[in-house]
């Protein structure tokens, strides 16, 4: 399988007009899949200027990882929604990634696997309240806080939409 996570503009037919098909994802579930899909090797798979249009998102990308030392799956439903945490293998800084089917999902994620009497600057790139993966793919927000293990995060992914957090230790 060849799959190769990163697309920011999911209408084929605004890069070629004779091709009316698109991605049915939002950009959070494209970056959850950097997490959520393990490889070595990952890339930025869309035009340049799709990315341009978008640097605040871009950014998670450019953060990312590629070599975890530890992998949690944290809850899974088979073609409903998975979300991993990764720790990062060369810091402290942990990765969740978490992408839903049809139906979209909440969870209710715990942060249980931070380590203890440490703080962490979440950054959370979550679908906009208004995000729809056919209609409005590229709505999503970014919002940032202080996290512990001790923290519950609820995070709402629409249908094809998905969130992807990077917990950078303070």
């Amino acid at each position: 399988m060849d799959y190769t996570p990163g697309i920011f503009e999911m209408d084929i037919a605004k890069v070629n007009p004779q091709n009316n098909s698109r991605a049915n994802c939002t950009i959070a579930n494209q970056l959850a899949l950097y997490v959520t899909l393990y490889s070595p090797l990952q890339m930025a798979c869309d035009l340049p200027e799709n990315y341009e249009k978008h640097p605040d998102a871009f950014q998670f990308i450019k953060d990312v990882p590629v070599e975890w030392e530890r992998s949690l799956y944290l809850e899974a439903e088979p073609a409903e929604f998975v979300t991993i945490a990764r720790k990062d293998k060369h810091s402290a800084n942990w990765f969740v990634g978490s992408t839903a089917g049809e139906k979209g999902h909440t969870s209710t994620l715990k942060l249980g696997f931070l380590e203890p009497g440490k703080r962490y600057t979440a950054t959370i790139y979550c679908d906009a309240a208004d995000a729809d993966c056919r209609t409005n793919p590229q709505a999503y927000e970014i919002t940032r806080r202080e996290v512990t293990r001790d923290t519950e995060l609820t995070l709402h992914a629409v249908p094809g939409g998905g969130y992807a957090i990077s917990l950078v230790e303070k």
